[in-house]
């Protein structure tokens, strides 16, 4: 069949059958994919059993639970930003700190706290090595924002989160942490490290097939949000990680590399209320004002909440 052709039965299939109510939009972007499909299959001359197995592979990733570590790896998340950046600029908006995907692995509802909070456990402060981030949080201008809303997540020495990992506590190395009267955010935790995907998961079974590893550096998510100003979602990846510029997700993007510096001055140690050397990161964040008839930075996604 040619395009015209293609078009045609997907719309005498799937528009001319209809017979109640239509969600339009809905319609629109089924018609528009279903016959991308079919033109896919007549381009690559896809054999019924290849559709079948394709078709079984998605109801596998589904019921694993990994179709969204699929989408940050096949890179439609970082595509939805980039798409993101450009519908920014063409309202307008610049500056401020670059996003970057969210991953599958939020969870809502976090212990909140002002100013400080610790993160972890205490269950491996004696393998891995302590960590403080810290931050301010102002607007593109450099004026101090308090009160803001910086939610903070990351994996533990093995690579895995909270929440999903059900041998860890409840929101371990999770918290959400309003900025102080002074903007500031302070995080006591632990040194997270990369992960790879499930190794008999489906998602790396993809990627073995198009020869791609599913490797990420250490990294630690972000979400900060304050009235008034867009939504970020970002995250930091850490800089000497060898996957710091080969992350599977293809989230490192220039302004979102840390250094985790170490600290062994007794004194400092003393001050932050330690007992012994540490890591620290500093992470600053500008936000920007929220416009009219700028994009939306919210996304509408199915979420874990605990």
């Amino acid at each position: 069949m040619n395009r015209q052709q293609i078009d045609a039965l997907v719309k005498q299939m799937n528009v001319d059958t209809a017979k109640g109510p239509v969600d339009e939009r809905i319609q629109q972007v089924v018609v528009r994919l279903l016959g991308d499909l079919f033109q896919a299959i007549e381009d690559l001359d896809i054999q019924p059993s290849e559709v079948w197995k394709g078709l079984e592979y998605l109801t596998d990733a589904g019921q694993a639970n990994e179709l969204g570590l699929l989408a940050a790896g096949l890179g439609l998340e970082h595509y939805l930003d980039l798409r993101a950046d450009e519908a920014d600029a063409k309202a307008g908006i610049t500056g401020g700190t670059p996003r970057t995907i969210e991953g599958p692995l939020y969870v809502a509802g976090a212990p909140e706290s002002v100013g400080f909070a610790r993160m972890d456990d205490g269950s491996e402060s004696d393998k891995v090595d302590t960590l403080i981030i810290e931050g301010t949080v102002t607007d593109t201008e450099g004026n101090i924002i308090e009160g803001a809303k910086v939610e903070v997540w990351h994996a533990n020495s093995l690579g895995n989160y909270s929440f999903f990992d059900k041998s860890q506590s409840d929101f371990n190395l999770r918290r959400t942490i309003l900025t102080d009267v002074n903007g500031k955010y302070v995080a006591l935790t632990t040194m997270p490290v990369g992960y790879g995907c499930p190794p008999e998961g489906t998602t790396q079974a993809l990627l073995n097939k198009l020869g791609r590893h599913g490797n990420r550096p250490s990294h630690v998510h972000y979400f900060v949000s304050a009235p008034g100003y867009r939504k970020l979602t970002t995250q930091f990846n850490i800089e000497g990680d060898e996957y710091l510029w080969d992350d599977f997700a293809f989230a490192t993007r220039d302004g979102l590399v840390a250094t985790a510096t170490d600290v062994t001055d007794e004194a400092e140690i003393a001050r932050r209320e330690l007992d012994k050397p540490f890591k620290h990161i500093t992470f600053n964040v500008e936000l920007v004002k929220e416009a009219e008839a700028a994009p939306s930075s919210e996304v509408e996604r199915r979420r874990a909440s605990a």
